[in-house]
């Protein structure tokens, strides 16, 4: 009965779990543009254009890049 408790309570927390893009690298972030789904893509836009200050000169031609797969 613990078991399926456990699982139970596994099983909950995985469908009401958010993405936190804070852990991510800028890198990574660029990577998946335009792969986010759209429950998540106000927070993703917001980390993303939190870092757009930081971003290396490549960084940001990926990004500019990429920025139309993001408004899909």
């Amino acid at each position: 009965m613990k078991k399926i408790f456990i699982l139970f309570f596994l099983m909950i927390s995985f469908v009401f779990a958010k993405v936190d893009y804070s852990e991510m690298s800028t890198q990574e972030l660029i990577a998946i543009m335009g792969y986010v789904k759209d429950q998540n893509k106000k927070q993703f836009i917001q980390e993303l254009k939190s870092r757009v200050v930081t971003m290396s000169t490549n960084e940001k031609k990926s990004y500019k890049n990429n920025l139309e797969k993001l408004n899909k």
